[in-house]
């Protein structure tokens, strides 16, 4: 029989259209691949039992040249379509246990075990080599690479095992008992990479990190905890400074209600009271956030309750009077110190401040109780004294929502006082709740004395509801600044300035001088 017309023949020809399928069909078509690989297998198993060669056996050497060099190209053939059928299976595997991680690891290692077992199966029954002196050999020559390559192997296999056990994913934020973490950017088998707080990549041998201690803080989910330490002067019962501190909490909107965040009161001597607040922040990049606003409420609500920062315990510093000794140490705010700090009035003058803080009134409201609802104009500046009050949403009939809160020193109604704005939240206290009062009564003398102001106010107050300062968000033509002057002066009846009065002015005050 002629060798072209032999099962060898055909066994080639499909081992060789076997390859232009492995390469014309695409990678993610798993399935359809490996149902042609076994296919083309089974019909090459078949033709070379027919032909009664044994893959599997080293050739005797018999025959024609031609017959032997087909014979061989038949037996290659055949291992490297057993070898991407066994690589087929393994990639099965990953679509059906959606483990892709742990899928690519023993891919990557059955896959270069099945070609290891490939070329041996093929250096031995194609061509006779002798395999166990070469694996002797390798051996050796293993051993000595092994020694060469300590550290580089060390890093792999500490990769492999950090891969198997999954510490830590890409994406996720990552802490190591030498201080160091970051988030973590790529990973692979000899290293890992971590992007830290000052955008730096840092790189890590695996071998390195499988040695230490590792925290990963964005698991279970990203929430993260974080506590503030304060020490306060025992001038009130610890219940009362419990409560400043709860309110505290309750007027932060940079941290997480669920779960509660706590207060504790650590310890107390005669010269303070030593209170942490924990709470938890949404992700770790709201931890620098959430701990400035917590200080500064902190402050805010001290300074409110009459509360005064205590010394350290081993501060060697005399003191004029000891805490609780006497009246405390912190006054409440004034209304003038709180009305210097928003930034409608910031261009007044002391003396105007002055006036406009002496006509300042308190109004309490209990706890639970509305003071401003939805839609509701605001004819009043409201500063908050003391308390804290929710700006609540209630869209859609399901509930009240919370959107921020008010602490001492926010101020709310500023729109409604100058322009006529309603508010477009319902404000309710949360607490016991003082606030300063100013009206329009109050603000229309400034205005008629100084007609410029009004066109520093609606500039300020422009900008304010436009950048998101406030919850108050009127139509987009509504905030502008032209519709926000002719606003404030038809609430206050003043005339448009003009350049004459500013040059009056101007003359009036180098007469003066």
């Amino acid at each position: 029989m002629p060798w072209w017309n032999t099962s060898s023949f055909y066994i080639v020809l499909i081992g060789l259209a076997g390859i232009v399928v492995w390469h014309v069909l695409p990678r993610h078509r798993a399935n359809a691949r490996l149902l042609v690989q076994i296919v083309l297998f089974l019909t090459m198993s078949a033709l070379l039992l027919d032909g009664a060669v044994v893959p599997y056996e080293a050739s005797s050497g018999n025959g024609t040249v031609a017959m032997t060099i087909l014979i061989g190209s038949a037996k290659v053939l055949w291992w490297l379509h057993l070898a991407w059928a066994l690589i087929g299976f393994v990639r099965i595997y990953i679509v059906f246990e959606r483990k892709p991680r742990e899928a690519r690891l023993l891919q990557d290692i059955v896959v270069g075990a099945v070609y290891a077992g490939t070329l041996l199966s093929i250096l031995a029954f194609v061509f006779a080599v002798p395999v166990g002196t070469l694996i002797a050999t390798s051996g050796v020559f293993a051993v000595i690479l092994g020694l060469a390559l300590q550290n580089t192997l060390g890093d792999v296999f500490s990769g492999i095992a950090l891969n198997l056990g999954r510490p830590y994913g890409l994406g996720d934020w990552i802490g190591l008992d030498d201080g160091t973490e970051g988030r973590v950017v790529e990973t692979n088998w000899r290293s890992t990479h971590l992007l830290d707080a000052a955008n730096n990549i840092v790189v890590l041998p695996n071998s390195f990190l499988a040695r230490l201690a590792l925290t990963n803080v964005s698991r279970p989910d990203e929430s993260h905890g974080v506590s503030c330490l304060v020490r306060l002067e025992p001038t009130h019962n610890p219940a009362f400074i419990e409560a400043v501190m709860r309110a505290v909490l309750a007027s932060c909107d940079s941290i997480l209600k669920q779960p509660p965040p706590l207060v504790m009161l650590k310890g107390m001597d005669a010269l303070g009271l030593d209170v942490e607040l924990s709470f938890r922040v949404a992700n770790l990049d709201r931890r620098v956030e959430a701990r400035n606003e917590i200080y500064d409420l902190i402050y805010r609500h001290a300074r409110s309750a009459g509360l005064s920062l205590a010394l350290p315990p081993r501060a060697s510093i005399v003191l004029e009077a000891p805490p609780g000794s006497g009246e405390p140490r912190a006054a409440p705010f004034t209304a003038l110190e709180l009305i210097r700090g928003i930034p409608i009035f910031a261009t007044l003058t002391e003396d105007e401040t002055a006036t406009l803080a002496a006509s300042a009134t308190i109004r309490a409201y209990g706890k639970g109780d509305i003071i401003a609802r939805r839609g509701e104009m605001l004819p009043s500046l409201m500063i908050v004294r003391t308390g804290v009050i929710v700006r609540e949403d209630e869209e859609g009939g399901s509930g009240a929502r919370d959107v921020s809160h008010l602490a001492p020193g926010d101020f709310f109604g500023e729109a409604g006082l100058l322009a006529g704005v309603g508010e477009t939240r319902t404000l309710r206290a949360m607490s016991h709740v003082d606030v300063y009062e100013i009206d329009q009564e109050s603000v229309a003398p400034l205005l008629r004395e100084r007609p410029e102001l009004a066109e520093d106010l609606a500039t300020v107050l422009s900008a304010r509801l436009s950048a998101g300062g406030s919850d108050i968000r009127p139509e987009p033509h509504a905030h502008s600044r032209p519709a926000l002057l002719n606003a404030i002066r038809t609430a206050f009846h003043t005339a448009p300035f003009r350049r004459r009065a500013r040059s009056r002015h101007q003359a009036a005050s180098d007469e003066d001088a």
